[in-house]
């Protein structure tokens, strides 16, 4: 049973749903949680973040991905294919379907801005899903607000909603704020999974190690924690401070 207002462990996550290792550590995370036995006592926080700011807003500039990383790489567009066929047998392993080919090159931004919103409405994962799905697997272009409309329905968002999130300042500010956060303590790549605010995992590591991460942070996290004891009072459960269900 969950005690409403409980303290949950943070597990704070940077990403850019563009980062295909993004996708891939939060399913490998998601595995591990699941074989976590304390998993309902986590919190997952979806943190902002941008690998190519630059990118216009209005990127009208018909590049596929390929292109994309070979031309801000500076490799060939050989190496480039090959490095996201890497990433497609990376994917499949942790049960995800990447389609490059249908990929759709655009900011990220205002996608943020969206998670941002669904965060407060306590829909910031079920966002961060739906964003990854619609980009990598489904080839949708997160840069028209008219698809972010579509995919923000999906997960429970009005059209109402996705609009404010696109034109009040407070949403832009936490993506940046986030970024900022993210400079502070020194992050340049991602995903960045922070546990409790003490312990890091970098990049799409295997459900082995975010479990053993899980079960040291969380362990210590308890002890400054602990669970909270249930009393039986006429068929109802409550704590000792009268809260009864």
């Amino acid at each position: 049973m969950e005690i409403i207002g409980t303290p949950k462990m943070k597990v704070e996550v940077w990403s850019d749903i563009m980062c295909p290792f993004c996708y891939i550590g939060k399913r490998n995370y998601e595995t591990a949680l699941g074989k976590f036995a304390d998993n309902k006592d986590i919190e997952i926080v979806w943190k902002s973040f941008q690998l190519d700011p630059n990118i216009p807003e209005h990127f009208d500039k018909k590049e596929n991905v390929y292109e994309y990383l070979a031309n801000r790489k500076g490799i060939s567009y050989e190496d480039s294919v090959r490095m996201h066929q890497g990433v497609v047998q990376t994917a499949k392993n942790a049960g995800l379907e990447y389609n490059f080919d249908n990929a759709v090159v655009a900011n990220s931004f205002n996608a943020h801005r969206m998670i941002q919103l669904a965060k407060i409405k306590g829909l910031g994962d079920q966002a961060e899903e739906r964003l990854f799905l619609a980009y990598f697997t489904e080839g949708k272009n997160f840069g028209d607000p008219k698809v972010l409309e579509e995919l923000g329905k999906d997960i429970g968002l009005t059209p109402e909603d996705v609009k404010q999130s696109l034109t009040d300042n407070q949403y832009a500010d936490k993506v940046k704020s986030d970024i900022q956060e993210a400079q502070e303590i020194g992050i340049n790549g991602v995903p960045f999974f922070v546990f409790n605010r003490k312990y890091a995992v970098n990049g799409a590591q295997s459900p082995d190690t975010f479990l053993q991460t899980l079960e040291k942070s969380f362990g210590e996290w308890r002890k400054d924690n602990p669970a909270t004891k249930l009393e039986i009072i006429d068929g109802q459960s409550c704590t000792p401070d009268g809260n009864c269900m």
